[in-house]
């Protein structure tokens, strides 16, 4: 399992991790190196190698003895708003449609300081577990609320965390034969010259980009068809990524027959959107042909395995997509279906639904790193770049300790501990380099006045006095 040490030769690294029980690439090779390190130099990857090779000297250093080393974990879908309604009582027996419809009118209260606020809590809330690249979709926009999407870029710029927000919309309200109600979509004309004017404000092409923005209509039901197809020109045009929901659950599937008379896959075809540009949320309900369909394509699907089960959505068919060439990530979703913003509780889920739906030998603790790592990757079209410790990829780390009492007798197979005990938080979360998270610790000093104000938003976004 060990390689050569790929060092680059020079002055010291800026970054050295070392001493590492296991140091797992998760590269083209899947190598897995005891003893290893990585050295980082300027943001990226200089060196990668085990304790057969020397250790590069560096200005600082990082003792990893005892811990997985892994690559930082990609979450691939999120809400980030909607931890302003976390846990929040009356949706917790409601499926999808329902539940989103009750809780409409209140994220329509949303404004900059709410979306500030909830990225930037929920965004450090992702790095305690391990997450260095998040994506976003932020599909609400209600009028008056001002710049959101800047908002939420500005909260992950401040924190240090790789974003890869999308410009996410509505614009079939209820009246029309949609799900939202009026007072949260906008127009189709507003709503891609808004796209368009954020991609040509926030999008980065470079290697290593710490901010890059996809377009994103939220779900066919709440969206015209015409916006559909529209963005996806768009979105060619501008050459950036699509996403969206998508065959979510069965009201998702009656949904598309009743309106668009066609099943989901159908409907992404007919859209444009059947293209290796695109990657979906959920993709819980396709059947054997359209696996192979959305394979084929090459697109990519986002699995929300914690959300997909709080709203009794099903199990998505996660082996058989990876089988057909579907690139698998992993999402959080929204706080307010799933809860807990934790990559290494949604890593672990997957796991566990992949052994209950596919077999014992199917479900293990390396496919979910893979999905949480570079099958993200695969996802925002960034693979080689983030999701692999290699020379040349992003200086985005996550160090697993393994010690104490919950990982006492792990001592064969370090990845399966990962997973199989705990639960566990990421001990350090490095992104471009920089540590976000050490110790188990944040290390923005601006925690607890983000919680504060995080709080009385909440309330009010709630309608509960303090």
């Amino acid at each position: 399992m060990n390689a050569p040490v790929t060092h680059i030769s020079g002055a010291n690294a800026d970054l050295v991790i070392r001493n590492a029980w296991l140091v797992a690439t998760v590269d083209t090779d899947r190598r897995e190196l005891p003893g290893g390190w990585v050295a980082i130099t300027n943001g990226f990857i200089t060196g990668v190698g085990s304790s057969a090779d020397a250790v590069p000297p560096a200005h600082e250093v990082i003792d990893a003895s005892g811990c997985l080393v892994t690559p930082g974990l990609i979450n691939t879908h999120h809400h980030l708003f909607q931890n302003l309604t976390r846990a929040y009582p009356p949706m917790t027996k409601a499926p999808l449609f329902g539940w989103l419809q009750a809780l409409y009118p209140l994220w329509a209260g949303i404004d900059e300081e709410a979306v500030f606020t909830s990225a930037w809590v929920g965004l450090a809330e992702l790095a305690l577990s391990g997450c260095t690249t998040s994506t976003d979709h932020l599909y609400l926009h209600p009028r008056g609320a001002g710049d959101l999407l800047a908002a939420e870029i500005a909260a992950a710029t401040d924190l240090g965390m790789r974003f890869h927000p999308t410009r996410g919309s509505m614009s079939l309200s209820e009246k029309d034969g949609g799900l939202p109600p009026d007072i949260v979509v906008q127009d189709d004309d507003e709503i891609l010259a808004a796209s368009e004017a954020a991609v040509q404000r926030f999008h980065d092409r470079s290697h290593g980009a710490m901010v890059r923005v996809a377009l994103a209509p939220c779900s066919p039901f709440s969206v015209t068809e015409q916006l559909m197809v529209r963005s996806a020109e768009l979105a060619e045009r501008l050459d950036v990524r699509l996403h969206t929901h998508f065959a979510e659950n069965s009201e998702d599937d009656a949904f598309s027959l009743a309106m668009f008379g066609c099943r989901p896959m159908d409907y992404l075809e007919r859209t444009g959107w059947c293209t290796d540009r695109t990657w979906v949320a959920h993709c819980v309900m396709p059947n054997h042909d359209e696996i192979h369909r959305l394979g084929a394509a090459g697109i990519g699907a986002a699995h929300c395995p914690s959300s997909n089960m709080i709203l009794a959505s099903g199990i998505a068919p996660v082996i058989d997509l990876r089988a057909a060439g579907v690139h698998v990530g992993l999402g959080v979703d929204g706080s307010s279906s799933a809860d807990a913003a934790s990559m290494w509780l949604e890593a672990r889920t997957a796991m566990l639904l992949a052994k209950l739906n596919s077999g014992a030998e199917a479900g293990h603790a390396r496919m979910a790193l893979e999905i949480a790592t570079v099958g993200g990757a695969g996802c925002l079209d960034r693979i080689g770049e983030i999701g692999t410790l290699t020379v040349g990829a992003v200086g985005d780390v996550a160090v697993w300790s393994l010690d104490g009492p919950s990982f006492a007798g792990a001592i064969a197979d370090p990845i399966e501990a990962w997973l199989r005990c705990g639960p566990v938080a990421a001990r350090d979360t490095i992104v471009h380099g920089r540590a976000v998270v050490r110790n188990g610790v944040l290390l923005s000093p601006d925690v607890d006045e983000h919680l504060r104000n995080h709080r009385r938003i909440a309330a009010r976004i709630q309608h509960i006095e303090l």
